[in-house]
């Protein structure tokens, strides 16, 4: 498994509740798949730098976890097909990987 992060941007219109919902929905995904959540920061409110859908503003959240290849492609099919998510965005979490490689014991070079 590889570390990842993930931002993505909701409807600004959505409850608490609602956000609350879809964020447990998105961990869950990752987590019936053997993969591990690390941390989820919800951001809050932030103006868009441009206009998505004539929403000036959208509900951003920080999502860190742990993943192989099949949970990449439902999350993004999730993502792609919900309407409450604007925007998503997940990549390569270069700062755990090096940790990862720091941490591994002496004479292994790293090797996964």
């Amino acid at each position: 498994m590889r570390a990842y992060e993930c931002v993505y941007i909701l409807d600004p219109s959505l409850e608490e509740l609602a956000v609350k919902e879809k964020t447990d929905r998105f961990n869950e995904i990752v987590t019936s798949r053997q993969g591990i959540v690390h941390q989820v920061d919800l951001w809050g409110k932030r103006k868009l730098a441009y206009p998505i859908e004539k929403r000036f503003e959208g509900i951003y959240t920080l999502m860190r976890f742990s993943a192989n290849n099949e949970i990449l492609s439902e999350l993004n099919r999730i993502f792609r097909f919900d309407d409450a998510v604007l925007r998503h965005l997940i990549v390569l979490d270069e700062n755990q990987e090096s940790a990862k490689k720091a941490e591994a014991p002496a004479g292994t070079g790293g090797v996964e």
